[in-house]
């Protein structure tokens, strides 16, 4: 630096902004070197492994593919020259109970993490052990995926693939739960959204590379450029030894470099049953004393989830509506995680320089357009999808990093660990109501591309619901 006013920009090996007492260790001004961002944003890069290549692209479509269904079903279809006849019809109930089995066991985890996210939250918040935990918890998803490996591919091993997938689910959120908690460490309210943003983009584009290198290496054609065997899905069962690594390798960095916090007087040692008393109490105090917190998190939660509902339904939208093929759809989300990637990148500077809420609706108004857009333009084909699609992924990743941010501007110092378990929480509890209106909306609508609707619905009640709630004091400029 060649000044001496603090500019909240990047410079040299700092981040160097005025102090806020929202953050902690924020009683002077601040210095947060660049190395510290750049590891805390490694997790996002490493743990878009289990995000885009296990839960998302990959291992999921693996455990519900021909191989975990009865040969002699698969065999009966295959016989069969109809598309409509009895051995068809077996076939597809056979893959029904695959995606309602893999379904369910996504869904208990989905329970188990809205149960313990909050307190465990709340618990390092005291123990000064964020750090540990956040270590602790990717280590158990590393194992996990690895463990993948052994999930054969044949329909006896199709309950221990989902057990494994629910497993690592929870953990996995678990750890997110303690490193978005790290933000406020590694950003100031200055720099807070270009930090949030650069590790929803870290996330998104890392989990990008890491799909081009397994699908053409491994998937395309047959076992890819490397010509992998693809019996029992030895292929897909490298790659998820692959994932694991990847996760370990961009996971150390942050657990390394960034310190960990100090122990939090004010918070009470208690046994864990204990700690859910301690929760209930500290839930009834945050809405005394920051009841914006409390709104926000509600409003959050509708829309976040309709964020999840523009990627979980744009593939089948695609596929289904728009005429894509299996491979244009791969193609399409690459296209997708990309746009949502740099535009989140971008977003974080008008984070600052706005304030989150301003990002939120403004990327909450332009979903929605852009959904009723795609919704009109149906009968166009695969160009309008193209297009509305894009547009839409153009907003999703601002959304989702200004989110962040506007807690970590509104959370109390001391307590970032419990809230963003309450966010965790929050967003699992409502978690049911985009795939619910979508699949109620195309039974009233009697065609796919009504369910576009329900998703703009959810975004909107989301809109609705946070246009009361207070934007949080920004940093003053430089």
């Amino acid at each position: 630096m060649t000044g001496a006013e603090p500019t909240g920009g990047v410079d040299g090996d700092a981040l160097v902004t005025t102090a806020s007492p929202l953050f902690a260790d924020s009683a002077t001004d601040r210095r947060i070197p660049r190395r510290w961002v750049v590891s805390w944003a490694s997790w996002d890069w490493g743990g878009a492994a289990f995000n885009a290549v296990i839960t998302t692209f990959v291992f999921t479509v693996y455990l519900t593919s021909s191989l975990f269904i009865s040969p002699s079903v698969v065999a009966a279809r295959d016989a069969e020259s109809g598309t409509t006849g009895p051995a068809h019809t077996a076939y597809d109930a056979a893959v029904a109970v695959l995606s309602s089995g893999l379904a369910w066991g996504v869904g208990i985890a989905g329970v188990i993490v809205a149960l313990l996210a909050p307190v465990l939250g709340q618990r390092t918040d005291g123990s000064g052990r964020r750090k540990l935990w956040l270590g602790v918890n990717t280590g158990v998803v590393v194992i996990v995926t690895a463990l993948m490996f052994f999930v054969v591919g044949e329909p006896s091993y199709f309950l221990l693939g989902v057990a494994l997938v629910a497993v690592g689910t929870v953990f996995y959120e678990i750890a997110t739960v303690n490193y978005n908690a790290m933000l406020v460490q590694v950003s100031t309210p200055k720099t807070v959204g270009r930090v949030s943003g650069f590790g929803w983009g870290a996330g998104y584009l890392g989990g990008i590379v890491l799909l081009l290198i397994v699908y053409f290496g491994m998937v395309v054609g047959d076992g890819g450029t490397l010509h992998v065997p693809t019996e029992d899905g030895l292929n897909i069962r490298i790659i998820a030894l692959i994932a694991a690594a990847w996760t370990l390798i961009f996971s150390l960095p942050v657990l390394f470099v960034v310190p960990e916090i100090p122990p939090n007087a004010r918070t009470p040692r208690v046994g864990f049953f204990a700690s859910y008393a301690v929760l209930v109490r500290d839930v009834g105090r945050l809405w005394k004393e920051s009841r914006n917190t409390v709104l926000f998190l509600i409003a959050s939660a509708l829309f976040r989830d309709g964020l999840v509902g523009v990627f979980t339904f744009g593939g089948i939208l695609a596929q289904g509506t728009f005429g894509f093929t299996g491979g244009q759809v791969i193609i399409f989300a690459i296209a997708a995680n990309v746009v949502a990637g740099v535009s989140t990148l971008l977003s974080g500077r008008l984070d600052d320089r706005f304030g989150p809420k301003a990002v939120i609706v403004t990327s909450l108004i332009g979903l929605i357009i852009a959904g009723l857009a795609v919704f009109f333009t149906h009968d166009l084909g695969a160009a309008a999808f193209w297009v509305g699609g894009l547009v839409l992924c153009l907003f999703v990743g601002p959304a989702q990093s200004a989110s962040r941010t506007f807690l970590a501007r509104v959370t109390p110092a001391g307590r970032e660990g419990e809230v963003f378990g309450l966010y965790a929480t929050t967003g699992r509890a409502v978690s049911f109501l985009a795939p619910t209106l979508f699949a109620v909306f195309v039974a009233v609508g009697g065609a796919q591309y009504w369910g576009i609707l329900a998703i703009v619905l959810v975004l909107a009640i989301g809109l609705g619901l946070l246009l009361p709630v207070r934007a949080p004091r920004r940093a003053p400029a430089s």
